[in-house]
């Protein structure tokens, strides 16, 4: 055994250092940051409340939603301090609406856009996503992230949090029928919640809709599947099957000038305006897109 004064000295120091930095790091807090991704948010929860995942046929109360997201942090982080909300949203040239304007003066707030293209498609958005996650993990700004989203785009930004020590918590939106969240991000995940109906029902307001001038009750689901399979037989009669079988990889989505063209045409048919009908917009899609699938 070595009984050499100076080697017992220095141990001492070193595990003195030790106990010093130990005792630091348990009074660091740990401190999370809540990402939501406005896109999925006025889809699902569009959805889920009125029926329409148009953003334009209702009104999001953006302010009190994500109050509520930071008290619910708050609640499940209990031991950690919020960094700030991040809001990903689309703009075309990148340039602020009104409503992501005052969205962005909201205290403890980061509104970030990408861009928003002729088809109103958000293009971007992913990506600065993955950029703030991956930044923020690596210079250890924070040990966990709530994460609002549903994109299987956004993997590659849990694993990129992930690999610097991150915990990625995914929260989603109940959907009535199967997931509106990628399966591969729930599998990457930390862990994952989901706020049901009653939670985003005092935050999504339906706006008035079209009311037909002649009282008359709107056309039936039925009736409307019909008139997208007859748009579909006319459409490939007049525009070509090798135009048309080009849509089919895209399914269940349609390019929005098709999807426009398809829309007006059916209302022309009907006599009827489908514009704040999610479900009949929906009905006339699966018409469209049934009668393709049989001649395929």
């Amino acid at each position: 055994m070595n009984d050499d004064p100076d080697i017992g000295a220095h141990l001492q120091r070193a595990n003195e250092l030790l106990q010093r930095v130990l005792s630091e790091v348990s009074k660091t807090p740990s401190t999370h940051a809540i990402f939501v991704g406005a896109g999925y948010v006025y889809a699902a929860a569009g959805l889920l409340v009125t029926g329409n995942e148009d953003r334009r046929s209702f009104d999001l109360d953006a302010e009190g939603l994500i109050e509520a997201f930071i008290d619910r942090a708050r609640t499940i982080f209990a031991d950690s301090r919020l960094l700030r909300v991040y809001w990903y949203d689309g703009a075309r040239r990148r340039i602020h609406t009104p409503e992501q304007q005052s969205i962005a003066e909201l205290p403890d707030v980061k509104v970030r856009l990408g861009n928003l293209n002729a088809n109103n498609q958000q293009k971007g958005v992913d990506s600065l996503i993955r950029s703030d996650l991956e930044s923020l993990a690596r210079h250890r700004a924070i040990s966990d992230a709530a994460l609002v989203g549903g994109d299987e785009d956004l993997v590659s930004a849990v694993e990129a949090a992930q690999g610097y020590g991150a915990r990625v918590h995914l929260w989603g939106i109940e959907a009535e029928e199967g997931r509106n969240q990628a399966e591969p991000l729930l599998w990457e995940v930390d862990s994952q919640r989901t706020f049901d109906l009653d939670f985003w029902k005092p935050y999504v307001v339906r706006r008035p809709v079209t009311v037909y001038e002649d009282g008359t009750p709107p056309p039936s689901r039925e009736d409307v599947r019909f008139i997208g399979a007859q748009i579909a037989a006319t459409w490939l009669s007049e525009r070509g099957r090798q135009t048309l079988s080009e849509l089919l990889p895209g399914r269940p989505y349609l390019p929005g000038p098709v999807d426009q063209d398809l829309l007006v045409e059916a209302e022309r048919l009907l006599q009827r305006s489908l514009r704040g009908h999610g479900d009949l917009r929906r009905a006339l899609r699966d018409g469209f897109w049934n009668h393709l699938q049989s001649q395929y």
